[in-house]
């Protein structure tokens, strides 16, 4: 049977540029988009996590993804939003990378702060060294940057992710309630979520007619418990393996979709190192799970490009 045509539906390619240790591919040694892009075609998938290259302009990429069959899906954003010194910078980013989703074709971002702040990074999903005073600059901060955002006609989806200052449930919801809805969608992580201890489902369900774009990511909660007993930094838990593919792990994935049931937003794919053998099998698997799962997860063929 051919692959089923997902149009909402995309995946983030992190494990094409990661080995089985989750040591980064670059230069020479990573894959070429174009190889990445034609596998994860043929795994099944119609939209790919959007992600302008410096050296090509958004209609030179928007071709490339012609090319493959493919449409762009919701990107990324990140900045170090505790930072004030840093606010103008960050805001040209913001803006840039706002206009380049617009020109093809999307409305939304997810958007998060900074990666691997280093006190979280070793110790991950515990929300270490909490600080109101540092979280009430970062919404401030990241407010201003979603305004930027939005004047381009892209609005923003908040990507809470274990390892930045916003890491935890609490420091999620407080963000979401101090930042209006027009300018600040949610974008769960249901992986990054889970790690961190939440009800993910629940969570999801509270600020469902909020969700704009969701990460569809799955554990393996041994590993994430293991993390905390040892103290394990993130590196060190993402070398076990504590991400797989959705329905390999043990986060409720079924039951984020029926919160969520009649959304019309993005649902992305994401597997930092794959389970399986190789990257594409690992895409095959995802693409199988949004099958099992479509009578909440609207499939349709794609829209001419």
């Amino acid at each position: 049977m051919p692959p089923t045509s997902i149009e909402r539906v995309g995946i983030n390619p992190l494990s094409w540029y990661r080995t089985a240790t989750g040591r980064l591919l670059i230069d020479d040694d990573a894959p070429s988009l174009r190889d990445v892009y034609t596998q994860v075609r043929r795994a099944g998938y119609n939209a790919v996590h959007a992600q302008v290259p410096l050296d090509m302009s958004p209609a030179s990429y928007r071709s490339l993804l012609d090319e493959v069959g493919l449409s762009p899906a919701p990107g990324y954003f990140q900045a170090r939003f505790s930072n004030d010194r840093l606010l103008p910078h960050i805001a040209a980013d913001a803006r840039r990378i706002a206009a380049e989703h617009a020109q093809l074709g999307l409305d939304r971002i997810f958007i998060a702060d900074w990666f691997a702040t280093p006190e979280r990074f070793a110790t991950p999903a515990r929300g270490v060294d909490h600080d109101p005073g540092r979280l009430q600059r970062i919404t401030k901060n990241l407010a201003h940057t979603c305004a930027v955002m939005v004047k381009e006609g892209v609005t923003p989806c908040l990507h809470q992710h274990v390892g930045t200052w916003i890491e935890t449930p609490d420091e999620t919801i407080a963000v979401l309630e101090a930042i209006a809805p027009e300018l600040l969608l949610f974008g769960p992580d249901t992986g990054h979520l889970a790690w961190a201890g939440a009800d993910v489902p629940e969570l999801v369900r509270r600020y469902a007619n909020r969700v704009g774009a969701v990460h569809l990511k799955d554990v393996h909660l041994a590993i994430c418990e293991r993390a905390l007993e040892d103290r394990l930094s993130y590196d060190d838990a993402t070398a076990l393996h504590l991400w797989t593919e959705p329905g390999r792990g043990d986060v409720d994935l079924g039951a984020v979709v029926r919160a969520l049931d009649g959304f019309d937003g993005w649902y992305l794919i994401e597997v930092d190192i794959a389970d399986e053998a190789t990257p594409e099998l690992s895409a095959e698997v995802g693409v199988s799970w949004i099958r099992a799962h479509n009578e909440h997860v609207e499939q349709v063929e794609p829209s001419p490009p």
